[in-house]
């Protein structure tokens, strides 16, 4: 069966929510309901796997057209980004521990 058909079989045959693994570490298929008006449709979805393929979190990044891919790809190159998140991990509290937040007014975290 090509990957064609078998995206339409599940588009037509899947539960909605329906999450299939695919042949690559982390990247799944979602079936999405009917929504507003449009039809079911799929999308691809992103999520970190344990050591036995199932996914990480209750939900990953999803992606519905090749545009999405691309805006992706570009944001998650941007320089910036590594040391964001060494940062945040600094600063973030262990899990488990709850730190009350501090009210701050402020729109933009400049990176």
């Amino acid at each position: 069966m090509s990957l064609e058909e078998s995206l339409a079989d599940f588009l037509e045959e899947g539960d909605d929510w329906e999450r299939k693994k695919t042949s690559v570490d982390g990247v799944f298929i979602l079936k999405l309901p009917e929504y507003k008006g449009n039809p079911p449709r799929l999308a691809v979805e992103l999520n970190p796997t344990d050591s036995s393929g199932n996914p990480t979190k209750r939900r990953g990044l999803m992606i519905f057209n090749f545009d999405e891919l691309e805006k992706f790809r570009g944001m998650i190159t941007e320089e910036g980004l590594d040391g964001l998140t060494e940062t945040m991990m600094k600063v973030n509290p262990e899990k488990g521990k709850k730190k009350r937040p501090e009210e701050e007014e402020e729109d933009v975290i400049e990176i």
